[in-house]
């Protein structure tokens, strides 16, 4: 968490101190799960690209601590304020015939409810401080042999002899936050970016059960459709989601993939990337290889003269000898063409704080120190030189 003047203006970074959590980016996952209920029936995460382990934190608060926010959370106001309304109104008759209703007190409804066998995972590249409960690896989610480290934190059993990359307890969800140092030269950014959704996807179908979820971020672009279409492959229902605490002005936005049915036949492994690999150029060129050959006719330029060759598969000749050049189309032909179309939600209260606002801040407002500091950032070498020399403008010379 920064500590410039633009973040003391905001109001998700003053709150994400002020509520206990590592960093703001804890608000973009509880408003991720008052839309989809990423909570429901979960017990066992991994949580890729995890430092400095916020949403982990997220997590451990939720399943292993019990406490609600998010969806729960929500559920729980609205059960209280109809008790309220109950209170004030007061009930119907009860009818004997009628079974009795469950009715929870507001006293039930704060109470902690852990819940059993739960297991979480989180691995970054940067070391993440100890969180309750949750097993924390320090590995590259883009190399294969990650799989079998983190195949071992899942089922303590795994034998790396077996050579299996598939889960033997599979997970329920996988969650990746992470992002490359933006560049400001937006294609490369999305470029890099997707790289590293593609390489967390391929983990995720390693570990993930039938029916399992994955939400990763991504960086929105022209080709947000295709990446839609291609994990409907996999997911049966996919959105693009923008929590309301991230900045309007970022290109990050979230996409919530439910329900996972892998193919038949599937099998995943960060060898062979979704099921293809590197076997992908070849399968092309073979692709190529099989399309129809038809002979090339000519036809006279009435300017030149010269007799132009025109391929036989974009001509058609009718009934009087007369040659209809149609344009050249590469795609393949369908009964219809279908155009995928990601739905893109907004996900938060409407009433909530506006991440792109500054706000004033409260008379005898303290601020706050962040709740985990960084750990190794990638500046500590800097700030080591430059306080070396003197601070940010050098040493200064004492005056005569």
């Amino acid at each position: 968490m920064g500590k410039s003047s633009k973040d003391k203006r905001d109001a998700y970074y003053r709150l994400a101190k002020e509520q206990g959590w590592r960093a703001r980016s804890a608000f973009k996952l509880l408003q991720l799960d008052e839309e989809f209920d990423l909570f429901a029936n979960v017990t066992r995460v991994v949580d890729l690209c995890a430092a400095p382990g916020s949403w982990s934190q997220v997590l451990s608060r939720v399943l292993i601590k019990g406490e609600k926010f998010g969806r729960a959370a929500w559920q729980d106001r609205e059960s209280k304020f109809r008790q309220q309304m109950l209170g004030v109104f007061g009930s119907h008759t009860p009818n004997p015939n009628e079974k009795p209703e469950v009715v929870e007190t507001p006293e039930n409804l704060d109470e902690l409810k852990p819940r059993k066998d739960v297991k979480i995972v989180s691995i970054d590249l940067q070391p993440i401080s100890p969180l309750p409960g949750i097993v924390t690896l320090r590995a590259d989610i883009t190399h294969p042999a990650t799989v079998p480290l983190l195949l071992k934190a899942l089922d303590p059993d795994y034998d790396a002899k077996t050579m299996s990359q598939q889960a033997t307890h599979p997970v329920d969800l996988v969650l990746s936050d992470g992002a490359p140092d933006v560049t400001g030269l937006h294609d490369l950014d999305i470029y890099v970016q997707s790289q590293l959704l593609f390489a967390a996807l391929n983990l995720a179908l390693c570990v993930l059960k039938p029916g399992g979820k994955f939400v990763a971020k991504i960086f929105r672009g022209k080709n947000v459709d295709v990446l839609y279409a291609q994990l409907k492959i996999f997911f049966e229902r996919v959105h693009v989601a923008k929590p309301r605490s991230s900045r309007a002005s970022s290109v990050e936005a979230f996409i919530v993939c439910l329900n996972f049915q892998p193919p038949k036949g599937f099998s995943a492994s960060l060898e062979e990337p979704l099921g293809v690999g590197y076997r992908l150029s070849d399968m092309t060129e073979q692709n190529l290889k099989n399309r129809p050959i038809s002979a090339p006719t000519l036809l006279q330029n009435q300017v030149t003269g010269a007799w132009d060759s025109i391929p036989a598969h974009i001509q058609k000749t009718d009934e009087h000898g007369i040659n209809e050049i149609e344009p050249e189309d590469h795609r393949q032909v369908h009964d219809q063409d279908i155009r995928w179309i990601a739905p893109f939600i907004a996900c938060g209260d409407l009433s909530a704080f506006d991440s792109d606002a500054s706000y004033k801040l409260p008379p005898g407002h303290v601020s706050l120190d962040p709740i985990q500091p960084p750990t190794a950032p990638p500046y500590k070498r800097a700030i080591e030189l430059r306080k070396a020399n003197g601070g940010a403008y050098g040493k200064t010379t004492a005056k005569a």
